[in-house]
This record gives structure tokens, sequence and C-alpha cells, in this order.
């Protein structure tokens, strides 16, 4: 699917916006027979609740959407998108609409009309909207459309997306926007990514590590992105249950992915690096064992506790390798922790940084984007949690509390930069809510594009 804006010459119809405080009044305002209808169909202006307008003829002429309360606006993003569900098929456009949501609103139509239909053909014609005055269309389009490639790329069973599947999305993006690519696999992969390699050779699936470089200018940025196309967990194998979405494993890698295509349809002024390793983790005779030891990219050992926590082994390798090359500002993005749900739950991503400026910045883009983040801490008094003695790093100690953090202190040893910044997202709506279908979703995206301007000085 691609999002779209209705044609702006093409007639449509009008949505009027009614907040709940101001019902009456805007009711006194309407002709008679118009608002008898409406009182009498018991509308209430709630937030999304919508009633059509009835027309000559029988015609739907119009429709109103209710704005609710303060309160209901601020416990829930993208209310007015309900009005996709509940609208008939045609063109619409807002009246009435405060200038502080228009871009939240519009937004929230096109993520509303997100449909994963690779499987199964859509059942319903959706209603278009024309953009509303004042909205930047082409950041709003340009989020849109990375969220998405995010939604679609989670969303792909693994049957039809292991790593070979990720590496042709990854290059036909490269190919779209003009990137340069890099591929490394086979034994250059067993040699200088030997973690990437040690959990992506039990599955007959060959694992493989995935570069693009886009733009010649301006400050430079790196976005790494786990890929792990499905998670068994290995030999430490999962209970049926815990598989169940591990399709999404490979969220953190959809989601600098859907990132990146926001920043180069942009043409934004920098020079972006995205960096994904692609694995699968499963179980066979080569799979690496509990308590095998690992030498990583970077020279420092690892013990294997777990071989489920493979997610920080594979990012260790990439983020070192990232590193190497000094970014100014350098991003990892993963499903890596239930601990992190356990947390601050599926709505909110959580993430680190050492950097308060950034740190700031990332807030603010947050609350513009309509895409919740919640800072946890480098707590460097849980190091030692992570050091098992036999090696230099544990990628599964059995401390039992703090497991978010602790798997974040293990990638920032690799990471090694002051303007480092880990997320630990979730990527998964498990139930419908507004313009979020459930389903596979990106999580910090929005923040970290409109962050950037701060973040890089653009």
């Amino acid at each position: 699917m691609t999002p779209s804006f209705a044609d702006p010459a093409s007639p449509s119809r009008p949505l009027y916006v009614v907040p709940q405080d101001g019902l009456e009044g805007w009711l006194d305002s309407l002709p008679v027979e118009t608002a008898v209808w409406l009182r009498d169909s018991a509308f209430a202006a709630a937030l999304g609740e919508v009633a059509l307008l009835p027309g000559a003829g029988g015609t739907v002429e119009g429709a109103v959407i209710g704005h609710g309360t303060a309160k209901a606006r601020a416990r829930t993003r993208f209310g007015l998108s309900k009005a996709v569900a509940a609208l008939p098929a045609g063109d619409w456009h807002f009246v009435g609409l405060p200038a502080e949501t228009a871009t939240e609103a519009a937004l929230g139509w096109l993520l509303a009309q997100y449909r994963f239909d690779r499987y199964k053909p859509a059942a319903k014609v959706l209603p278009g909207l024309k953009c509303p005055d004042g909205v930047d269309e082409a950041r709003v389009l340009a989020m849109a459309a990375g969220e998405y490639l995010t939604r679609d790329l989670i969303n792909t069973p693994a049957q039809d997306l292991g790593p070979a599947e990720l590496e042709a999305a990854f290059l036909s993006q490269a190919e779209r926007f003009g990137a340069a690519t890099q591929v490394i696999s086979g034994p250059d992969l067993e040699h200088d990514f030997p973690m990437i390699h040690a959990v992506g050779k039990g599955s007959d699936r060959a694992p493989r590590l995935l570069s693009l470089r886009w733009g010649s200018h301006g400050p430079s940025l790196t976005l790494v992105g786990k890929g792990v196309c499905f998670d068994t967990g290995g030999l430490n194998l999962k209970p049926s249950s815990g598989m169940q979405l591990m399709k999404k494993d490979m969220g953190g890698a959809a989601t600098v992915m859907g990132l990146a295509q926001m920043i180069m349809a942009l043409n934004l002024p920098l020079r972006l690096r995205v960096i994904v390793p692609a694995v699968e983790n499963s179980v066979s005779g080569r799979s690496m064992r509990p308590k095998d030891i690992l030498r990583s990219r970077k020279g420092l050992t690892v013990e294997v506790n777990d071989t489920d926590a493979e997610g920080r082994l594979v990012l260790g390798d990439a983020l070192a390798w990232a590193a190497e090359e000094c970014p100014e500002v350098l991003i990892s993005m993963a499903t890596l922790t239930g601990a992190a749900r356990v947390a601050v739950g599926p709505d909110l991503a959580p993430y680190y940084t050492d950097d308060a400026a950034m740190a700031h910045a990332l807030e603010a883009g947050a609350a513009a984007g309509a895409d919740p983040v919640w800072r946890l801490p480098f707590h460097d008094a849980y190091e030692p949690v992570i050091e098992p003695g036999i090696a230099d790093l544990d990628n599964a100690p059995g401390y039992g509390f703090a497991g978010s953090i602790t798997a974040a202190l293990f990638l920032r040893r690799f990471a090694d930069h002051p303007r480092y910044m880990h997320f630990d997202i979730y990527g998964h709506t498990p139930s419908d809510a507004p313009a979020r279908p459930k389903g596979g979703v990106g999580q910090g995206a929005r923040a970290l594009l409109l962050a950037l301007p701060e973040m890089l000085g653009l």
C-alpha cells in the first residue's frame, strides 16, 4: 500500500469536528432539522464518535465527528482517525479542525487506512481525506509511508520473510533511493562478525549482514536494527506460547528501515548508514549451545548463558562495526526484552542514552509526532551483573531484575559511543487502537525523525 491524500481539486464532503463542550452551541447554529436529527440520534461528540448528516434524496451530505474532552484527547492518540472506519467511501475534508491538532489528524487518517492485504484482500473501500491546511504534506506522507513499510515487514510471516527476503527488501529500498549497499555472508561473516554467525548458523537460512549508505554531505547518522526473522529461542527453546509473535523479532530492522525511508524521501541533509544483521535463530546440530563462549568482532568474549538472548549478540557485532566509523549519532532499535514490556507496556517505546541533549530532542519529537517514548537509565551500578568472570560478558545474567537495563548495558559495551541511543521496542499492537490495527507497528521512528534537526544541527 502507498499512503496518499485526496486530490485537492476533487469534490469532497465536509467532516465537522466538534468538541464536547462546544456541542450545544454548534447544534444551535445548524438548521433545525439537522439539529433535531443529531439530538434524536443521541450524538454526544465523544472523541471519535461519528454521525452522518442526511442530504436531499436520502444521500449523505456530510458528517460530524466528536473531538471529545481535553482529558479524552490526552488519553487517546489519533482519536479522529476513527472516522476512517465509520464513513462511506469518497473524499472528505475537515471543517473546524483546530490548527494544533491538524498534523496528528492527517497522519492518523493515513495510518488508519493501512491494511495488510498480502494474504486477504481488503473488504472495504476506505474514505479519502484532503490534506488539512497548515499541514506539511510531504512530511506526513513520508512518515506514513515509512510506517507502512515497517508494518508490512513485521506482519509478514517468517515463511515469507527470512534473512534472504529481508535482504531483498533492504536492497529494493536502497535501489529506490540510490543508496549504496553491502551484503556480508559466508566465510567473511564467520570471520569478521562471529557472534552474528553463531546465532544464525543453526538455521538452513544463512545469516547475513546488510549495510546501506545514503547522502554525501551533512552530519553522519548510523541506524542499527535487530533483524532476527524468527526466534525459536535456539537450544533454550521457547514454549509454544513464546513463539507466537516471533515473526516480529525483526521489528528493530523494520523500524530502522521505515525511519530510513522517511529520511531519504524527505532528502534530509545528512549522511545515513543503516546496518541490519539478518538471521534466524533456529534449532539444529549446528546451533550454538548454552555455556559456549563467543569471541566478538570487538574482541570481547561473551558467555552464552541463554541461546534465547540472541538479539544482543547480533547487535553487539553490528554496533562494534558501526562504531568503528565514529558517526555523530549512533542509534540501535530492537525487540530485545520482555522486561521492557513489563516495565512500560506495549504502547511506550523505552530508550536509553547518556546524552541529555539527545533525550531532550527526542522527547520533543515524540510529543510532536504522537509517538510516545520513555527514558530508562544506563545504570552503571548494574555493570557487574553482565560480567560472568569466565568471559568478558554474559549474554543472559541470572540476576532476576532489570532485564532491559542489563541488556542495554551489554549493548553499550559494543557501541562505545558518547552519543549512543538504544530503543527496546515491542513492535506490535496487541489489539485494535485508533490508527493502529492489531499487528506490527513502528515505535520511535517518528519521534526520531522530528528530533534529528536538533540532534544533528540540521
